[in-house]
């Protein structure tokens, strides 16, 4: 099978060349409004400005567009089933539960988590600022090549991992991050981008066989292990349930969390919380930003997500201060993002300076 795909792509290539040569083929079209980056030795002070398409239309996801879900209202009780609403069997609500019990499981696996202290214990010249830098231009970077989010989410769980276990030079560190989403995107993506586009996106500051020589380094030390759950993985099933309390679908609601839940990646401190608690604390702090005045919390969010309100309270402050830009102010790349209008300008909101600890007690049935 590799043989036959080899002479495809040779007989390709054979042919393209011969059309160049009597001047038929089509110029090759070079991504010209992508913004070029060297993010070089990546200093401690945030310096980059990318690019950014903020009128470009809404993405249209590729094969990951939902049917609407038809849901029945049935009355509260003890015994309420958020699964057992969803009719669509692409859903897969008859054992739900039993694949979100397993990505719990899985997420704690220890080969599929990041060391919540590797720069501290393993890196010796690249500090979490400068991943913080990485991330942000990795965000500007799926925006310009249109990558799902699920694509963003695993291709930082990959620079962690591997950052865990590796000692990088600074220099090679957006070579980390480039080849992190080039594996991340032939995963997700049905048509990823190519080598070349990666390439392209640095100024060339790497080359084809340097990118694909890091691909091989990092698959070897991650032990090709690449299906880790993420936020997002835990986001979809959370945001669902919180969207019972309102009636009809609240899209302002959704962005705010996809908004969080982005911005927690370019939080080193955020490591040391697994995925699933790093997505309700989203959900619950997005409910606060949109009603503050009620508890952000319920018993079913609490009985679905597993996590009780003081479990989130580190979490959900962490995620306040960055939503308050009292934390990573300088990276931008989130916050503009997520000011266009196909995401209702969610990161244009705030909530109020303090949440209230009583919001944090548990909740009485």
């Amino acid at each position: 099978m590799a043989d036959k795909e080899n002479c495809v792509r040779v007989t390709r290539l054979a042919k393209k060349r011969a059309a160049e040569a009597m001047g038929l083929a089509e110029p090759k079209q070079q991504p010209a409004t992508k913004k070029r980056a060297v993010l070089g030795e990546l200093p401690n002070s945030f310096n980059f400005t990318g690019n950014r398409n903020l009128g470009s239309e809404p993405k249209k996801q590729k094969c990951r567009s939902k049917k609407n879900v038809k849901k029945e209202i049935v009355e509260t009780s003890s015994e309420h089933n958020i699964d057992a609403e969803f009719i669509d069997p692409q859903m897969c609500d008859a054992y739900i539960s039993e694949i979100y019990e397993y990505l719990h499981n899985m997420e704690m696996e220890a080969k599929r988590r990041p060391s919540p202290d590797y720069i501290e214990k393993v890196q010796k010249d690249v500090t979490s600022n400068m991943r913080g830098i990485l991330v942000d231009w990795l965000v500007e970077v799926a925006e310009e090549y249109n990558l799902l989010s699920d694509s963003l989410y695993l291709t930082i769980s990959y620079i962690d991992r591997f950052l865990s276990m590796k000692v990088l030079n600074r220099q090679r560190l957006q070579l980390l991050g480039v080849s992190s989403m080039l594996i991340a995107s032939k995963y997700e993506e049905i048509s990823p981008p190519h080598v070349e586009d990666f390439c392209y996106i640095t100024d060339n500051t790497y080359t084809k066989e340097e990118v694909v020589k890091m691909e091989a380094d990092i698959l070897k030390s991650l032990k090709f292990e690449m299906g880790n759950p993420t936020i997002k993985t835990f986001l979809r099933r959370f945001n669902s349930v919180a969207q019972e309390d309102y009636g009809t679908p609240n899209l302002q609601l959704e962005f705010i969390g996809y908004y969080l839940a982005e911005l927690s990646l370019l939080e080193y401190g955020c490591l040391k919380f697994p995925p699933s608690l790093v997505a309700a604390s989203v959900i619950f702090l997005s409910r606060f930003t949109i009603q503050s005045k009620f508890h952000p919390w319920s018993l079913a969010l609490q009985q679905y997500s597993g996590y009780k309100p003081a479990d989130l309270k580190e979490c959900v402050l962490i995620l306040h201060d960055l939503q308050l830009s009292r934390r990573g102010g300088s990276l931008v790349a989130v916050r503009e993002k997520y000011k266009q209008h196909k995401f209702k300008c969610v990161s244009t909101l705030s909530s109020p300076a303090e949440i209230p600890n009583s919001f944090f007690e548990d909740i009485e049935e």
